[in-house]
């Protein structure tokens, strides 16, 4: 099983564990944390869907290519982390 860890300051908005789930890609691992957590699915995508700007997703350290349809590969052992991305200057 895959585990998914969510920033804290993720977790500042939508309370929710690490989460341990199944599936050949990110949006399968995402899919299962927003049915178990309903509230991250306003947080972590918009009204169409897509993952917002703010959140990037990072798999086994690496962040994902696929942002459009979150097919980027997993293991069983993969390691998923969804921070809040920062920006400025």
């Amino acid at each position: 099983m895959a585990t998914v860890i969510f920033a804290p300051a993720i977790q500042r908005h939508v309370p929710v564990d690490e989460q341990h789930v199944e599936g050949l890609n990110v949006h399968d691992a995402l899919a299962q944390c927003v049915a178990q957590t309903p509230a991250l699915r306003g947080y972590l995508f918009n009204d169409q869907g897509r993952l917002r700007p703010h959140v990037a997703v990072f798999v086994d350290g690496r962040l994902i290519r696929d942002r459009h349809t979150l097919g980027d590969a997993l293991t069983g052992a993969s390691s998923i982390y969804v921070a809040q991305a920062l920006s400025g200057g």
